[in-house]
Parts: C-alpha cells; structure tokens; sequence
C-alpha cells in the first residue's frame, strides 16, 4: 500500500474518532458545562492521558516501531514473534508498577499537577478520586499502542486508527447513562475512560492473531531487541512530547486562574487536535514505519524524498486548516458546545485560547513529520536536546505571558514553542544531511500562500460576527458552519488548481 493511500485510511478511521470525540465533547459541555466538577475530570484525564502519548504514542511507538521494523526487513518471523513477546511482557510489568504507584500516589500527583486545586478542597478530594479510577488507562492504552504498532508495521493501519472510537462511545454512555445514576454525575466520565482502556485493548487482540504475533508476554530485560528499545525511549521521551508537556504545564498553571480555566483550555485543545489527528497524526503513523524500512535498507535518497513529500503536504493542509481555525474559532465553539451549561461567557473565553492554540497548528503537524526523521534512524538524543531546549524557552514564555494573557498567554506560548521546535529540527536534518529539500518549494509556497490569502478573505466576509450564531438553532449552526467550511475547502482547491497545482505533483512523491 503506497504512502498516500495508507495516509488516506489512517485519516478516515481517525476522522470517524475525531467526529465522535466532537459529540463526545458536545455531550460533556451539554451535561456538565465548564465548571469545577469538568476541571477535576479534566485534570484527572489529563494526567494518564499526557503519559498515554508521553509513553505510549510517543518514546514508546518511536522507538518500538524502528526495532520491530529492522527485525521484519532482516530476520525471520519466529525472532519477531519473540520480540513481541519479550517487549509485551516487559511493559506489562513496568506499566503494572507505574499504575498501581499512580493509583496510591494521587493526592501526591494533583498537588505536582494542579496545586491550585489545593485551596479548593472538594474540588481536589474529586480530582484524587477520579484519577485513581483513570489512572489504570495508561496500562490498557499503553499495550494497545504496542499492538498498535506491530499492526502499523505491517501495514494495518485502520484498525490502530480506528481503535480510538471505543473510548468516545465508552464516555458518550458514562455521560448519558452512568452520570444520572451516580451521586456526584461527573465520576462517571472516569469510569468511561477506565472501561474505554480494556476495550480497545481488546479489539485488537484478533487482528494480531491473524498476523501470528500474538504475545505470550514474557519477562524479557535483559534481551537485546527490549534493550534497544529501552535504549532508544528514555531519551525520546521529551524528544517526541515537548506540545504534550507544554499542554501538562498549562493546566498546571491554569489550576491557579479562574475556575472555567482548565476547561476552556481542554476545549480549544480538541478543536486543534481535530485537523492534526486526522492528517498530521495520520500521517506521522504512515511515514515512520517508512522511514524506519528505507533506512533499513540503506535508501538514503528515499528516505530523504519521504521527508520532502511529508512536508509538503503538511503545507498544503496545515496552512489552510490554521486559518480556518483562527477566522471560525468562534462558530466553531457555538455551534459545537453552546448549550445546556456551555455559557456565552464560556464560548468567549474558549475562543481565544484555540486561535492562540490554532496559530501552532501548522508546526504541531511539522513536528509530526521531522520526528520521524530522527527516530527512524534511531536517534533519539537530538530531539531531546531540541526538545528540552524549546521546553524551556516555552516555559519562561508562560510565565510572562500569562500575566497580562491568563490562560490565552498558556495557550500562546504552547504555539511559540512548537515553531522553535519544528525550526531546531529542521535545521538539524540539514546539517545532517539527511533532508535535502526538492525543487519546487518556492512556486510550491507562492500558490498555497495565494489560495489562503482568497479563502481567508472569502471566510471573513461570510462568517460574520459568532454572537449573531448563538441566536440559531443547532440545525441552523450546523448548516452554516458546513457550508462555509465547504465554501473555503472550495475556493482554496479551485485557487490551487487555477495557479497549476495538481494531485499527481503530490502522488508522484510517494512512489
């Protein structure tokens, strides 16, 4: 299956995610509203949430998939089984440590967390709870990433994809049938995540069956294939998280600000993860185990013209979607979370935060594919070093921003850090050598640039003020955001196309 096409699948399973995470949402704004109780649940999912990409999706997957794919191109399938094996039962048991230290721990990891939630005591005595029925999420969801990257490996790239689906359903029924039969209605949405980790662990267990991988977990430390991958996670772990720490610092923060805080970040937070779910994590699932086979194979040209084609189509997506983001910011949220408890007040605070959050849009999805280009080729120390160098920047960024910004300045600085960011990195694969850009780039800019500049200015005249949105009815907010998001898609193609433009410029690239 070649790069576009397995891009493609990636991102219409997760589109199928990403739409229900948005009901998912709607339902929590509708039911519970942006108040303390949805500051405690999103506290204490963000917690195991963070580790899930920290550990799973991040150093873990980055370091996993490159092993496991040297293993597939060069020896025979019993030396992959028992990879599997070794690293399944290996995790297993650190991930059993770490979550029952978590679940003991929690009072200890709210104050680490959100001390602000020290002065509000039932406020924190909830968060405590909720985590500890959260925390075990990270041990499901952390072997459902290991699975996940064995089917990716070999090609199967909907299932992982499409696994995220269980957890909105799991937390759509907590919020719509647990919540109503529960003394204090917001711990059900913590069930919902515990439940959610089970099952899509669970829903992937016949798909390696059918590829004869899957484990018997077995103790494996002292193995080389576990050391290897033990070698090459610890230091990723900053290397591929930095936005997910910077997001773990925010709400640290934000614990401190007005009540509402945590949420209007979270909710800003889901309205970017949509466009960068549904094609820079798509993409990024595709392009690494790529990567990791041309070098493998020592395709050092190929490996640099992947590269070039990833970016380029990070532009040709990543540029729109952030304009977009920032003119709908506001109709996005009334049409999305205004009802029930979900206040105007709500929806104001919300919207500048995820224009702030939008403006990193395009480097959150460079990221997702200059990673790759070091983690393929197993180096994990220059993206620590970029990593922990941005994150400290970053980091005296929020604590000057959020002074005259409050929690807008948080979200800011997290887009300020994922341009410095994406630019280290980029600059280290040139002098590396490794990337070397195509001709093209120039003509390339100057016509994407054009149709952003026509689609902006189309999107601006027609959206109007989000205020007048919130006097409609759903249906009627629905239809007016689809129609202008169709409208901009429209006008931003048909630009493209007018300035020569074509699909097979950007086909061409995957061969």
């Amino acid at each position: 299956m070649g790069l576009l096409r397995s891009t493609a699948t990636v991102s219409g399973m997760t589109m199928i995610s990403r739409v229900l995470g948005f009901v998912r949402d709607m339902v929590i704004a509708r039911v519970f509203g942006a108040g303390a109780g949805t500051d405690a649940f999103f506290v204490a999912f963000r917690i195991p949430n963070f580790l899930r990409r920290l550990f799973a999706e991040g150093s873990f997957s980055q370091a996993f998939v490159p092993v496991l794919t040297e293993y597939k191109t060069q020896r025979e399938h019993d030396e992959v089984k028992k990879l599997a094996d070794d690293v399944a039962g290996t995790l297993g048991g650190l991930l059993f440590l770490v979550t029952l230290v978590g679940i003991i721990a929690a009072p200890l990891l709210i104050m680490v967390f959100a001390p602000g939630f020290l002065d509000e005591p039932h406020k924190y005595d909830l968060t405590v709870e909720m985590l500890r029925i959260t925390f075990p999420y990270i041990f499901f969801i952390s072997l459902t990433a290991f699975a996940g990257g064995i089917l990716n490996t070999y090609g199967r790239f909907g299932v992982p994809a499409l696994t995220p689906v269980f957890l909105n359903l799991s937390m759509i029924a907590a919020a719509l049938w647990l919540a109503p039969r529960m003394d204090d209605p917001v711990v059900a949405l913590a069930w919902g995540v515990f439940v959610a980790g089970i099952v899509q662990l669970l829903f992937q267990v016949p798909f390696l069956y059918r590829l004869r991988l899957l484990p018997r977990p077995r103790w494996g430390w002292a193995q080389t294939g576990v050391q290897r991958i033990l070698k090459l996670m610890l230091p990723s772990l900053f290397g591929s998280s930095v936005a997910q720490v910077s997001l773990l610092i925010d709400t640290l923060i934000a614990s401190f600000l007005v009540t509402g805080s945590v949420s209007w970040l979270y909710y800003s937070d889901r309205l970017v993860e949509f466009p960068l779910g549904v094609f820079g994590v798509a993409l990024a699932t595709v392009i690494l185990p790529s990567l990791s086979q041309k070098h493998a194979q020592a395709s050092p040209l190929a490996f640099s013209h992947t590269l070039d084609w990833g970016l380029r189509w990070v532009m040709l997506v990543g540029m729109p979607a952030t304009v977009a983001l920032l003119i709908l910011a506001g109709p996005l949220l009334v049409t999305m979370f205004q009802y029930g408890k979900f206040s105007a007040h709500d929806v104001e605070m919300s919207s500048r935060s995820l224009m702030a959050y939008g403006l990193g849009l395009l480097a959150f999805m460079l990221i997702k594919v200059l990673a790759p280009g070091f983690f393929a080729r197993q180096d994990t120390r220059t993206p620590v070093r970029i990593g922990l160098i941005a994150l400290g920047i970053g980091l005296i960024a929020k604590l000057v921003l959020v002074f005259p910004l409050a929690h807008v300045g948080l979200a800011l600085s997290s887009s300020l850090v994922a341009f410095l960011n994406a630019a280290l990195l980029y600059r280290a694969l040139r002098r590396a050598g490794v990337y070397a850009p195509e001709p093209g780039w120039l003509r390339l800019m100057v016509q994407i640039a054009f149709a952003n500049t026509v689609m902006g200015a189309l999107l601006w005249w027609g959206v109007g003020d989000w205020v007048s949105w919130a006097q409609w009815h759903a249906t009627e907010r629905v239809m007016h955001l689809m129609l202008w998001v169709v409208a901009g898609a429209a006008s931003y193609f048909a630009c493209l196309w007018i300035t020569g433009v074509r699909y097979h410029h950007f086909r061409s690239k995957a061969k």
